[in-house]
């Protein structure tokens, strides 16, 4: 047998104090557990973000396009408008581009929407050649547009704003987005009205 076999294993339990405080951090830890349970498990549209703007009057958008036309987002009156926060060198503004032209060409001859870009922190210089690379035929406000993003509350781009033809904004879209996820939430807003 083994030198240490008449040794006796002395085991403590823990203090009231110390016994509180594990119990307290497994509680934690579980409730943790079960938060990322939830979020993983989460089936709600990541794309779609809450804003106090829905469902109330578009905030104003009056502005010199990089062309040097006049846009007014009052003028729209009668259509769909797709508001686009965007940056020329933000990645899911740049994947998101063809999909916008693919929304914007599919609507271009019945005239039922629009869409209308406005840069972030950017140049118009900067605006305009991503414009002439990348297509694009629809109004965009390169310069001064601090004041539309405060309007809006963008906090990152891309953001977008789908502003209904009456002048209510309806959705908020988070990242990049569709020509699907736009055409979507307009056959459901429609579907609402109508029904």
């Amino acid at each position: 047998m083994g030198e240490h076999d008449d040794e006796a294993v002395e085991l403590t339990v823990p203090s009231g104090s110390s016994r509180m405080a594990l119990f307290g951090a497994i509680a934690v830890g579980l409730v943790l557990v079960a938060f990322i349970a939830v979020l993983a498990t989460s089936s709600t549209d990541d794309s779609l973000g809450s804003s106090p703007l829905i469902a109330k009057p578009a905030p104003a958008i009056v502005g010199q396009t990089v062309d040097g036309a006049t846009f007014d987002l009052d003028d729209e009156r009668g259509r769909w408008v797709v508001v686009n926060f965007f940056a020329t060198t933000c990645i899911p503004c740049i994947q998101e581009h063809p999909e916008l032209v693919a929304f914007d060409e599919a609507h271009s001859e019945t005239n039922d929407a629009t869409v209308v870009s406005i840069a972030f922190s950017d140049s118009a210089k900067n605006v305009e050649e991503f414009f002439e690379q990348n297509g694009g035929d629809w109004a965009v406000l390169g310069e001064d547009t601090g004041r539309h993003a405060i309007g809006y509350g963008v906090a990152a781009v891309p953001e977008t704003y789908l502003v209904s033809p009456n002048g209510i904004v309806t959705t908020k879209f988070i990242g990049g987005i569709t020509q699907a996820d736009i055409e979507n939430e307009m056959a459901r807003l429609t579907t609402g009205v109508s029904s």
